[in-house]
């Protein structure tokens, strides 16, 4: 958060309360569940592809739909909680989960796609993660970047605890019944703390008073609209390389004749390391800003892929694994961050979603890149050079942003 912002709440009340807590721990708990819908596909990439066929380019086009079905559905429920507000489609999100799982136990192509996609992705996850980011930023002021951090990693809690669990129910009973037990239950308890604990945010988004800056003011010496782009394309360049591991992980793991339940345990390791790493890259975002949190992720997260370049043995890959999960876990808040520091609150229902709905398509692409090029090539690490490649231009582009912000062309943080 920048010095500015800094000095004008000082002199003002927070609006951070115990309630803010309340909320943003279970927003926690609703995205590790929703986050594990799209996970089952991941442990049972390959127990899948050989059920239904077309090699492991179908189970990741699936994983993929979920990402781009999270980021579109981001930008259309946010529009909808604007108008109905978050419970209700919290609501939608965890109903969606358990008729978009249920679809994909089906066993057909079509449904898999079609579940997971649209029910886990678009209507699922699409109402859960990326309206519920914006709608806790509006319950903190002094402590966002942390609060942030803290939301977002329930998709990591999802990660440590979900791969195992589903590692071993899909082996004792399919990972159709494994899809249909998960939605009913993930489905009920997010059902249950949307109705009893989200309610309206104390910040107004609309009003006299409420505001320290004018909408359509230049944001680091640009239009609005093009500094927005500008940090879209750049989530979306990191988030190519980030999708890879996380989603092929286990599969690379069989490839090297490593065990299905190591590899599940490699990726809750990776997973539990980003979960803890974005806890200090949230208090770090709110010392040093969003945008400079994002340029060192980026450069971390480049050196986190070269690891898995350089080694293939089990006890290699496990330190690998845990190493890139400290340099990336941080990023994605710390691009929601910069977009609450440097845009007015009035915008966030529908700037935060955007810029994720970038983020998320870079995912999908990612997790579907990764797999086509292994069938493609018949090894992954074709694949992980591809990602670092996305990662370097990534960097280069945010490090143009946060140039032009030091030099002083930014707009002062837009912040209720």
């Amino acid at each position: 958060m920048g010095a500015d912002d800094k000095h004008g709440e000082a002199g003002t009340s927070s609006i951070e309360t115990r309630q803010s807590w309340t909320v943003a721990l279970a927003a926690v708990a609703m995205l590790a569940l929703a986050a594990g819908g799209p996970m089952t596909v991941v442990i049972g990439l390959v127990p899948i592809a050989e059920t239904l066929g077309g090699g492991r380019s179908l189970p990741s086009l699936a994983t993929s739909l979920a990402y781009f079905g999270t980021g579109l559905g981001g930008v259309l429920c946010g529009l909808l909680a604007g108008r109905f507000g978050q419970r209700a489609v919290a609501m939608l999100g965890g109903f969606a989960i358990f008729m978009g799982l249920a679809i994909a136990s089906l066993a057909e192509p079509w449904s898999l796609l079609v579940g997971i996609g649209i029910g886990v992705g678009l209507f699922g996850n699409g109402a859960l993660f990326p309206p519920m980011l914006a709608y806790v930023s509006l319950w903190f002021d002094r402590r966002r970047g942390t609060a942030l951090a803290l939301v977002s990693s329930g998709q990591y809690i999802a990660g440590f605890v979900w791969p195992s669990v589903f590692e071993r129910s899909i082996a004792a009973i399919g990972w159709r019944w494994t899809m249909l037990a998960y939605g009913v239950g993930a489905a009920a308890i997010i059902l249950a703390l949307a109705a009893l604990v989200v309610r309206p945010a104390p910040v107004q988004l609309a009003g006299a008073g409420t505001l320290r800056s004018v909408p359509g003011a230049r944001v680091l010496g640009m239009r609005p609209n093009l500094a927005l782009a500008l940090m879209a394309l750049a989530s979306f360049l990191c988030c190519v390389p980030m999708a890879m591991p996380a989603s092929h992980l286990v599969a690379l793991c069989g490839d090297l004749g490593i065990r299905t339940s190591v590899g599940a345990a490699m990726l809750s390791v990776l997973l539990l390391a980003a979960f803890v790493a974005r806890q200090f890259w949230g208090w770090l975002s709110d010392r040093i800003g969003g945008l400079w949190t994002v340029l060192i992720g980026g450069v971390a997260q480049t050196f986190g892929m070269m690891g898995f370049l350089a080694t293939q043995d089990e006890a290699g890959l496990f330190f690998a694994a845990a190493a890139y999960g400290l340099g990336f876990g941080g990023i994605v808040p710390a691009y929601v961050l910069a977009v609450r520091e440097l845009f007015p609150a009035v915008e966030v229902s529908w700037r935060v979603p955007a810029l994720l709905l970038c983020s998320l398509t870079g995912m999908a692409f990612g997790a579907w890149l990764a797999g086509a090029i292994y069938d493609a090539v018949g090894f992954y690490a074709a694949a992980w050079w591809a990602g670092i490649a996305f990662n370097i231009a990534q960097v280069l582009l945010v490090g143009a942003l946060v140039l032009r912000q030091r030099g002083g062309r930014s707009l002062s943080p837009a912040l209720a």
